[in-house]
């Protein structure tokens, strides 16, 4: 469906100018989060700008987003995405710009006529052999 895809594009293209805001206008107030950091999961406030804020000041500049192959299956009010999504960033006090390619799943509703986040999960894979660290190096 062309408008979550939208959405999707929107949320990126709102990091990468640092309107975290913005991008949270995308969320349902509650959302339930599985991102690259710790802990395993939660629930937040999806329209909190705090958390967001504080880790965009990480960086030197508001981290780039790039969404890639992604796909969008939606019925009448329950949706999801997934991508393959690229970060390029410099964190703050450094001058090393890394990317960071990672998996992203996007639960979506209708709600109140609109399409909001209301699940996120990202995760990078994992080198399953002895010392089982996360595969960053990987690239689509």
């Amino acid at each position: 469906m062309q408008e979550i895809h939208d959405i999707i594009l929107d949320r990126a293209a709102r990091l990468t100018a640092g309107d975290v805001e913005g991008m949270q206008a995308h969320n349902a107030p509650e959302l339930v989060e599985y991102n690259l950091a710790p802990p395993l999961g939660k629930t937040i406030d999806g329209r909190d700008p705090k958390p967001a804020t504080e880790w965009v000041a990480t960086f030197e500049a508001p981290p780039r987003m790039r969404v890639t192959q992604l796909q969008v299956t939606a019925g009448t009010d329950v949706a999801f995405a997934t991508s393959i999504n690229a970060m390029t960033a410099t964190p703050r006090g450094t001058t090393h710009e890394f990317t960071l390619w990672f998996r992203v799943t996007l639960g979506l509703r209708r709600i109140d006529g609109r399409w909001l986040v209301t699940h996120e999960h990202e995760s990078v894979p994992f080198h399953m052999d002895e010392e089982m660290k996360a595969a960053i190096d990987l690239q689509p």
